[in-house]
């Protein structure tokens, strides 16, 4: 949603990607459909910077994709287990070739099924979880991991600006919707404490209260 010189600006002004996170990136936009969905170097680098300030020992990632996201957490945890689940079997082969690449294959555990059926049975607390997967369940998803929080866990929502469309009363798809009831929903919670940023789609964070 930025114009194109001050996009082009932050990502200069941005630590460079680490050189298997750049192939990563590569591959993704050259083999897989939708590329665009992966978090991409600025993103990709506020995420590190995130597990790293939090300290963060059990973070759980709800949309895989290509693994990009999966491994910029890693990289900022000091320690501790990341799992990443997503429902698209035929990317994980990819997935775990740049997690091996990595040298994070001890840290990153990939599961596959529908993120609701797994969710349940997972162990927590949990310090963050960090949800970039279909729309229409995010809510669902931030039910489901609410009450596993650590006190002061966060739970990160990407692309909660949609491009633009929460604010435009013309765009009332499903995805559009979706994404206006999770962020109010947030809003509205007392459990937690939440900023909404401006960071590339958009990415809402809450801090679980104590």
């Amino acid at each position: 949603m930025l114009d194109a010189s001050i996009t082009e600006y932050i990502e200069q002004h941005t630590s460079p990607e680490a050189p298997v996170l750049a192939e990563l990136n590569r591959m993704t936009h050259l083999k897989v459909l939708q590329p665009r969905m992966l978090s991409g170097h600025v993103q990709g680098k506020f995420l590190e910077f995130l597990s790293a300030m939090s300290g963060a020992q059990r973070i759980v990632e709800i949309g895989t994709y290509t693994g990009y996201s999966a491994i910029c957490l890693a990289r900022g945890m000091r320690g501790g287990r990341l799992t990443t689940i997503d429902i698209d079997e035929e990317r994980t082969p990819m997935v775990k070739e740049y997690i091996q690449k990595a040298g994070l294959e001890a840290v990153i555990e990939v599961l596959n099924g529908h993120a609701a059926d797994i969710l349940p049975g997972l162990e927590g607390p949990f310090d963050m979880v960090f949800i970039d997967a279909d729309k229409k369940n995010y809510s669902l998803y931030f039910d489901l991991v609410i009450d596993k929080m650590a006190t002061g866990g966060w739970i990160i929502a990407d692309n909660t600006l949609w491009s633009g469309k929460v604010t435009d009363p013309t765009q009332n798809d499903k995805d559009t919707l979706a994404i206006r009831a999770y962020n109010k929903k947030v809003q509205d919670d007392p459990r937690v404490e939440n900023v909404l940023l401006s960071v590339r789609d958009g990415l809402m964070i809450a801090r679980k209260n104590g």
